[in-house]
């Protein structure tokens, strides 16, 4: 187990060192409804995590393996996941700024050690080997799979959950807004974790926000720690031939051609292309291949604040899904000004958009670049029914 812990703060850590477009009638963009209903056979089970504080400015980043999850042989149609406090009450992104939330099946055994099951690609070792993950977005992202699809898991007897949660108390901070893209000097961070140097033009990232360092707070500023859970709800069936199998895939557009770097840089533009929005826009891009293709049955994206839109297209340019980031624009939770709170999703009518085993897939990830941001993420997912 110590090993597999290893192994993650390795990929979560060290594996770190304009294009808005119309989408197509047959990928309808949605957000989830308050109270969606997910069938009558489906059943749901919430969850805690157990409980981690903060302190103003402080960083959680925390590993829990053997999570509480359903028992026996299912399929998951919906994954929701928010930070609540001790009462359950939600905890909105201006106090706590949920950074992202991962979730991973695994499996031990005495005669192979421990095996990561999670998607099926395609970051190389694992990089991004999650079911499910958001970040900010996840309150207002809906994650449900339609009808007759589903992930399959536990098929294992000694199957086991690993969730990573990590979360940003931005209360009392001098910049939230540099707080939650993890800039160093905000950090007075100069090495990682384990304490390699941090490369210098490294401005930003999960280098700079590991578990217990602290975001500078403004002169005498005094705040009371907080005891947090993320509290998580599997929606799902009891597996049966009824259901369809689906792979995730998950795709990164700072893969550079030989590994999932999961985050990157976007500078400013310069000031004199200040005056067009087009010009203060920054594309990053890769191409990254699918392993057995399939139908596309829903498709998501993961993007930061200064994310305006997000793709992934086919290498005959078709588009597979676009998703575009929603801001808050008031003060109740799931609605924090400022803030990206939800991503729309890619529903194809059935058999209206496939991927060939083998195509090469362009993920595209667009920011505003009117000022920089560090520690960005441009992360396309799609789950794929495979092709008989």
């Amino acid at each position: 187990m110590e090993a597999l812990k290893g192994t993650y703060l390795v990929l979560l850590f060290v594996s770190t060192l304009a294009l808005t477009s119309t989408s197509p009638a047959f990928a309808a963009h949605t957000f989830p409804s308050e109270g969606e209903n997910y069938g009558a056979n489906v059943k749901n089970a919430t969850f805690r995590t157990p409980a981690f504080t903060l302190a103003p400015g402080e960083v959680r980043f925390s590993l829990y393996f053997g999570s509480e999850f359903v028992k026996g042989h299912i399929g998951i149609k919906a994954f929701d996941a928010e930070v609540v406090d001790e009462d359950g009450n939600s905890v909105p992104l201006n106090e706590v700024y949920l950074h992202h939330w991962v979730a991973y099946n695994y499996v031990n055994s005495s005669a192979n050690g421990t095996t990561i099951l999670g998607n099926d690609g395609v970051c190389p070792d694992c990089a991004l080997c999650q079911l499910f993950g958001l970040g900010s977005e996840t309150r207002m992202t809906n994650t449900r799979l339609p009808d007759p699809y589903a992930i399959e898991v536990g098929q294992h007897d000694d199957e086991e959950w690993l969730l990573n949660v990590h979360a940003i108390d931005t209360r009392g901070t001098v910049d939230p807004l540099g707080c939650l893209e993890c800039r160093c000097d905000l950090y007075n961070v100069s090495a990682a974790q384990d304490g390699t140097p941090i490369e210098e033009g490294y401005r930003g990232g999960l280098l700079c926000c590991y578990d217990g360092t602290h975001c500078q707070l403004k002169d005498g500023y005094v705040g009371e720690n907080r005891t947090l859970y993320l509290q998580y709800t599997v929606h799902y069936l009891d597996w049966s031939d009824s259901i369809l199998p689906v792979k995730i895939y998950i795709f990164d557009a700072s893969y550079n051609g030989s590994r999932c770097q999961v985050e990157y840089h976007v500078p400013a533009c310069s000031s004199r292309n200040m005056s067009t929005s087009t010009e203060c826009m920054h594309m990053q891009e890769s191409i990254m291949e699918v392993p057995i293709g399939g139908d596309v049955i829903y498709g998501v994206s993961h993007q930061h604040a200064g994310g305006v839109s997000s793709a992934m297209y086919g290498q005959d340019g078709r588009e597979i899904c676009t998703s575009i980031p929603l801001y808050g624009n008031g003060t109740e939770v799931g609605n924090e000004a400022g803030y990206l709170v939800g991503m729309t999703t890619c529903y194809p009518k059935v058999g209206s958009v496939q991927v060939m085993s083998g195509e090469s897939i362009r993920m595209l990830s667009n920011y505003s670049s009117s000022k920089s941001h560090t520690g960005v993420m441009g992360l396309g997912y799609i789950a794929v029914y495979p092709h008989s």
